[in-house]
């Protein structure tokens, strides 16, 4: 699972299909090894782990007065400050106790130091599906996901894990097995149909960890270069603009204004 080329697994997939589990388990099975016990597989080989470190779970601490986000960033803060190269690290669903973009900042962020900085062997849970991008940067870094299928119109957990990335995150049909109403499923899936069609509506560039703003900017205009003319008018008006002095009510409306006209164009 673990070698000198990969240093740090992105586990990806369902909620309920296995992925704090199976880092579980290779903390547990760990432990057994280097206790002398027996170990329940067929081979195993363990290399040297000086500790292992982990930040599973969602809690907060009412006697110390600390959020689940701020026990989150704790636990993070002391797996950088104390994890080796010869460490077993365990992250699970970093960064989800705060905004998305937030979140998905210091879930990179995380991700980054513990490959370049502590070289730790590091099982990484996540859901934010932009981090599947880090292997495109670190050849240390593999995808990896917890294998489920659609059946019925609901899901099947195979509990199997695969090499590569997962294909979607199957979030309704995890809803729809706790037990969540028939009515509020049927109007989630349609209000995500909603969001999906006004996504592709939308012409902007996909969302890359590893783009400057410059490249992103480029991009979204090289996308189209024979409206430039056109859109000349537009570029005015928003070069006019004073940001600082418009309360957030008219930057809104503003916004909708200009989006309306560049559809028009």
């Amino acid at each position: 699972m673990f070698g000198p080329a990969r240093r740090l697994l992105l586990i990806t997939g369902p909620n309920m299909g296995g992925k704090s589990t199976f880092m579980r388990q290779t903390a547990l099975l760990t432990l057994l090894a280097y206790a002398g016990s027996y170990v329940p597989a067929e081979y195993a080989r363990f290399g040297p782990v000086d500790r292992i470190f982990t930040r599973i779970g969602a809690a907060d601490d009412l006697a110390q007065g600390r959020s689940t986000f701020m026990v989150e960033m704790t636990e993070s803060a002391a797996i950088l400050n104390g994890a080796t190269s010869e460490s077993l690290v365990l992250m699970d669903e970093v960064g989800r106790g705060t905004s998305t973009f937030d979140g998905l900042a210091l879930a990179w962020a995380i991700a980054r130091r513990l490959i370049e900085g502590n070289r730790s062997y590091t099982l990484f849970a996540t859901h934010y599906f932009e981090l599947t991008q880090l292997t495109q940067e670190y050849p240390e870094a593999v995808n990896v996901h917890l294998a489920a299928a659609e059946h019925g119109g609901g899901v099947v957990f195979l509990h199997e894990v695969r090499e590569g990335p997962a294909s979607q995150s199957y979030g309704l049909q995890v809803a729809q097995l706790a037990g969540v109403p028939p009515p509020v499923i049927r109007a989630a899936r349609k209000h995500l149909t909603d969001l999906e069609e006004q996504a592709a509506r939308v012409t902007r560039p996909q969302l890359d960890l590893f783009a400057s703003n410059d490249a992103v900017i480029s991009s979204g205009q090289d996308a189209q270069p024979e409206k430039a003319g056109d859109n000349a008018a537009l570029l005015e008006r928003l070069r006019a603009i004073r940001p600082d002095e418009l309360t957030p009510r008219a930057a809104l409306d503003l916004l909708y204004e200009l989006r309306q006209e560049m559809d028009d164009a």
